[in-house]
């Protein structure tokens, strides 16, 4: 393909003199095969086309670098292979391959500041330089090319329309790690200035240029009875007033900008600077119903974009770990459960939510022992704060329940009560600190601040070897829930040891797994024997579905039963583990996968629930469900069958055993 790609441009130098539109024609053919392209017609790629420049990279090659000055166009791989990558911890991360089709370096569309990521030719490569000036008519005008660029950054796949069978990727150069965290910015809710300068069609464009100077504004709204009829910018007083166009003396009308480019109050930063990029404009005005025939409620800026881009949840991940009090960490909790329910609101998919909110919940449960260590002192021993339950797993949304353990290194005998009793201070002092963030004490005392849960690695082997080789017949009833933990703080290789103790214990444990395997099929059914739902038939969620013990607890319970049996170490997500399941039994592949897509349905659910009524979620009102909702719940619930009837024939056990 390089050869090729040489061979043409010399040909057309040296023995077609008037074949330049030949390569154009060349590079549009190559184009339409690849997304956003394939949107726009032929005659339109061969305009493109003709603009391209095709740079030819050697291995190794940088095009651009972190914080490099942005270029004035994007890019296509033409042929090659390059690579994307961070600089992150003093060693280089890399993002992204992107192969023939790919489009990378796109920050120039979508902000003002460097690029954020290096990008550097894997091997000898061709590229097409595409100017921004000569693609942008084309995006602004095309729906079609604008809705990929936004779906790219929504669902963040390599391609959002795999679907069907399209080839080629978009490559968002906005990252700040290599990590999915920074796409979610783009679907944060902007703030924007509520106090936006307003004048009058009468005013003259020297009394709104001194009004304008006075308050320190950019912009200056024209209204007729507080309705946005046109807008005024510096740009404006530059290229209409400063060159002599117009005399000062005339009135606004005669200058403004109109109609003003109108957004509801929601508005993401990703459509906001989308609506900019269209209409060639710096401002929104913000309206009460969106419209221009609406009162003005506000103002948007470029500088504001630049602004919400700085509270990505990297961000958030880096002010946690400058917090001194826990009112402070509670504020970031309150900007996460913000940050949950625009991302609901914008469809964001729910397995993507959970990864950025673990990481956000992690960070706050650690800073959490940092400052109760910074309060008592150090530690008199390593040790591990392993989160438990929903954490462990990676999917707490809601303000639930906290659950923990603590594992300290095995001290002499004569220094473990001091070694423990310093232990449970800590503990104490953490879960006070997570319970005034806003995370609830566990009512069944899963807690590290509790006795029996915060205990030497020896003790802790001891438990789990009694919990799986003699279930059920321990004080200390075996809880499925110790069996999905992550570590928050401290020793990796405690975490490790515990891990290596549980897989050692459940190969061809029969008995642990009937345990298990009966603990998942005790929970009462979702539905009746005529598909009705079953709801609670008294108390204060009388009439309501437990979407929690019904529905997904038998999902977390056989994806956790599975991945246990089949070795599958590292995962503790049900939608992954599902997923891998999936792999590592083909067999039975379809439900793993109808189960993994019931889950994270159920999952939106209930964060839906719990974040209209502040709540865990846990109990549905049906009746305010429409009825498409009510359908839909209802088929999430059908593979649950299925996953039961295989655990009954994998493990051969009855409801009964």
């Amino acid at each position: 393909m390089i050869v090729f790609l040489k061979l043409l441009f010399l040909q057309s130098i040296f023995i077609y003199p008037f074949s330049m539109n030949t390569i154009a024609e060349h590079i549009a053919d190559f184009l339409k095969g690849y997304p956003p392209f394939n949107h726009l017609t032929f005659d339109q790629l061969s305009e493109i086309a003709s603009s391209i420049r095709v740079l030819n990279l050697e291995k190794n090659k940088e095009l651009f670098q972190v914080n490099e000055i942005l270029h004035d166009s994007f890019y296509v791989v033409a042929s090659g292979v390059v690579n994307l990558s961070v600089i992150a911890d003093a060693e280089e991360s890399l993002l992204n391959k992107c192969s023939v089709g790919d489009l990378f370096g796109l920050r120039p569309f979508f902000a003002k500041n460097n690029y954020m990521m290096t990008a550097k030719a894997r091997e000898e490569s061709i590229i097409y330089a595409i100017p921004i000036a000569t693609f942008r008519p084309f995006v602004a005008n095309n729906s079609e090319v604008l809705n990929y660029l936004l779906e790219s950054f929504a669902v963040n796949t390599r391609n959002p329309k795999d679907k069907e069978n399209l080839t080629g990727k978009l490559i968002s150069d906005t990252v700040y790690y290599s990590d999915q965290q920074s796409e979610m910015q783009y679907f944060q809710s902007l703030s924007y200035n509520i106090t936006p300068l307003k004048t009058t069609s009468s005013t003259t464009v020297q009394e709104a240029a001194l009004a304008m100077t006075a308050s320190l504004k950019n912009s200056i709204l024209i209204c007729d009875n507080d309705v946005p009829i046109g807008i005024i910018t510096d740009t404006d007083m530059r290229s209409k007033i400063a060159t002599g166009r117009y005399p000062l003396t005339v009135t606004v009308d005669k200058i403004m900008s109109s109609p003003v480019i109108t957004v509801m109050e929601n508005i993401s930063l990703a459509e906001a600077q989308l609506l900019m990029l269209k209409h060639n404009a710096t401002h929104l005005c913000v309206t009460h119903d969106g419209t221009d025939k609406s009162t003005i409620k506000g103002i948007i800026n470029e500088h504001d974009l630049i602004i919400a881009q700085a509270s990505n949840p990297g961000v958030l991940i880096k002010e946690i770990k400058r917090c001194q009090a826990p009112k402070e960490l509670k504020q970031i909790r309150d900007r996460l459960t913000d940050l949950i329910q625009t991302s609901i609101t914008k469809n964001i998919p729910i397995s993507h939510i959970f990864n950025i909110a673990s990481e956000i919940n992690l960070a706050i449960i650690k800073r959490s022992v940092e400052l109760s260590i910074l309060d008592l002192g150090s530690p008199p021993a390593r040790f591990a704060w392993l989160s438990i339950g929903s954490q462990g797993r990676k999917e707490q949304l809601l303000l639930t329940d906290q659950d923990s353990i603590l594992i300290f290194e095995d001290v002499a005998a004569d220094k473990y009560r001091e070694v423990k009793d310093y232990f449970i201070k800590l503990a104490k002092k953490t879960t006070f600190t997570l319970e005034e963030i806003g995370y609830n004490l566990c009512p069944n005392g899963h807690l590290g601040s509790n006795l029996l849960w915060c205990k030497s690695l020896t003790d802790w082997v001891k438990q789990y070897d009694n919990w799986m080789n003699t279930p059920g017949e321990n004080s200390n009833e075996i809880s499925s829930v110790f069996f999905d933990y992550e570590i928050a703080f401290g020793e990796q290789k405690i975490e490790d040891t515990i891990t290596n103790v549980i897989f050692k214990n459940s190969k061809n444990n029969t008995l642990f797994y009937d345990f298990l395997g009966n603990d998942a099929l005790r929970k009462n059914s979702p539905l009746s024997f005529f598909k009705n739902f079953n709801v609670e038939d008294e108390g204060a969620n009388k009439n309501k579905f437990d979407i929690k013990t019904r529905a997904l607890l038998p999902l977390i319970d056989g994806a956790r039963l599975f991945a246990l049996y089949f070795e599958i170490r590292g995962i503790n997500n049900t939608f992954q583990r599902f997923k891998q399941l999936a792999i590592s039994d083909t067999k039975h592949a379809e439900i793993y996968l109808n189960c993994a897509e019931a889950f994270l349905i159920l999952s939106k659910f209930r964060t839906v629930e719990g974040l209209k009524n502040d709540s865990s979620g846990q109990f549905i009102n049906l009746d305010e469900l429409s009825k498409v909702d009510r359908e839909k719940l209802k088929n999430a619930l059908a593979p649950m069958r299925e996953l039961e009837e295989l655990i009954k024939s994998k493990f051969k056990l009855t409801q009964f055993s």
